[in-house]
């Protein structure tokens, strides 16, 4: 076992969790045993929520020009052991160490909007009458809790961390089981960069840790990041529980590609969205919709795909299972019909035979009541559905319950315009296969991609880790009173 078993991380220590049972950590990069996570109990939970309800007066009354200084100091650190963290990401979860670098520049710029915060919850004040003044102030929730995916083990955690302490909350978060060791890591940099203890925890843990954080009465507001089934489930449980959810599920995202498309750059672009980070990203390509003609645009990306490697340029799926699963769709759409034109079925890389890789996949006449073209694949594989017009590429994409992203590659403003405007969904690309906005911009789809108001990151996420405080101030008792004071 290369690392140390993972623990909990609680007022500012790693602790054993309160039982001895454990799930092993393996790479998908080759099968090794990196370490075992335990899976915790409630009690747990209760003890990490104490934790961060000590912490909270003092951090939530620290000012916050003041908060975001340990901000400052752990995109400072973030930067400094990118290589560290990037290693540990490609390693647990599988990526290329190119897309684990990518994942940690993208943690700081997180970081970096976090640290601009005390600039966007100023406020307002207004003297509203004579001597009178109403003022508005964003006041943290509490205790608030996260709950973050296998796919992204530093990034999707970061949507959450930095906004949701420089606001002031005190935070738990629970780890995907696949992937425990980044987030630890994280949190030694957060106590490095002088975050108090209690302020951040983090419990490990399976469905149990899941169902007892929507439980919990300590705990404000639960953000989740996953699978549409478990994303309902988390939604209905914390809403049920009077609070605060907001989370992201799955997506099926289309890309409409028109004959006017310039044919290399959509090439590229198209089979780089369908197989960065082996397709387990919930932005990436796996509906492609030729309007008419593009069949040259079809066979450059064939091109594309075939010059994408496992274990060179393509990295891992998470697990065995994972592997067989989109396998398995892969053959079913074959045996429906569909033509496979580029087969990333038993790839295995020499040296790694025990690592879990699938190939590029692409699949031409997929119908759009198949599987492959209605379901998340969460793997490298793209389904091309044909259709003549435009109107008709619209409504396969509006009829899936999704709406993370989609994307129009043509080179007609007015048609890109059109698509834009109709397409659902909460992310939209013009010539970019994956549409994920910058900061300060908000990451959030639409429909059975998201439940709650709001969205995880961004100027968005303001909203939803702080309430609103209105405070009507009189000093001048010679102004008199009148209806509005």
């Amino acid at each position: 076992m290369k690392y140390a078993p993972v623990q909990n991380y609680i007022n500012g220590q790693f602790v054993d969790a309160s039982t001895d049972q454990t799930l092993p950590v393996i790479s998908p990069l080759d099968g090794t045993l990196l370490s075992t996570v335990p899976m915790s109990v409630p009690k747990d939970l209760d003890a990490a929520v104490r934790s961060a309800k000590i912490a909270f007066p003092a951090w939530s009354h620290m000012p916050i020009k003041e908060r975001v200084q340990v901000l400052f100091r752990y995109r400072y650190l973030l930067e400094k052991h990118l290589k560290e963290l990037a290693a540990l990401v490609s390693e647990e979860n599988g990526k290329t160490m190119g897309e684990a670098i990518a994942e940690i520049e993208k943690c700081i710029e997180l970081t970096e909007f976090a640290t601009s915060l005390p600039q966007l919850v100023t406020g307002e004040v207004l003297e509203v009458s004579k001597g009178v003044e109403c003022r508005t102030e964003h006041v943290p929730l509490g205790v608030v809790a996260s709950i973050v995916p296998f796919n992204f083990p530093s990034m999707v955690p970061n949507w959450t961390i930095p906004n949701a302490l420089a606001l002031g909350n005190c935070m738990i978060i629970k780890p995907s089981e696949k992937v425990p060791l980044s987030v630890g890591r994280l949190a030694q940099l957060l106590k490095e960069a002088g975050l108090p203890d209690g302020v951040f925890n983090v419990v490990h843990g399976d469905s149990v840790i899941v169902n007892a954080i929507c439980d919990h009465p300590g705990i404000a507001a639960v953000s989740f990041v996953g699978s549409t089934k478990v994303a309902k489930i988390v939604y209905q449980r914390a809403t049920h529980h009077y609070k605060r959810c907001l989370a992201l599920g799955g997506a099926k995202n289309h890309l409409l590609v028109l004959p006017d498309a310039k044919a290399d750059m959509t090439a590229q672009n198209v089979a780089a969205s369908m197989s960065g980070c082996a397709g387990q990203r919930c932005m990436a390509a796996s509906a492609m919709v030729a309007v008419g003609n593009v069949d040259h645009i079809i066979q450059k990306i064939c091109e594309e795909a075939k010059k994408i490697v496992p274990g060179e340029n393509l990295g891992a799926v998470i697990s065995k299972e994972s592997k067989e699963r989109i396998e398995h769709y892969i053959t079913e759409a074959e045996a429906q019909g569909a033509k496979i034109l580029v087969d990333g079925r038993k790839a295995t890389v020499p040296g790694k035979e025990q690592g879990t890789y699938v190939g590029p996949t692409v699949i031409d006449y997929v119908k759009p009541e198949m599987a492959v073209a209605k379901e998340e694949i969460f793997g490298p594989v793209i389904s091309i559905m044909r259709t003549n017009t435009i109107d008709e590429a619209l409504a396969i994409e509006n009829a899936n319950p999704y709406g993370n992203a989609a994307a129009v590659f043509t080179q007609n403003g007015g048609m890109a315009r059109y698509v834009i405007d109709r397409a659902s969904a909460g992310m939209i690309g013009v010539n970019v296969g994956v549409p994920v906005p910058r900061e300060p911009f908000s990451f959030g789809g639409w429909n059975e991609s998201k439940f709650g108001v709001g969205d995880i990151t961004g100027k968005s996420s303001i909203e939803f880790w702080t309430k609103l405080k209105k405070s009507t101030v009189k000093w001048n008792p010679e102004a008199g009173v009148n209806w509005m004071s």
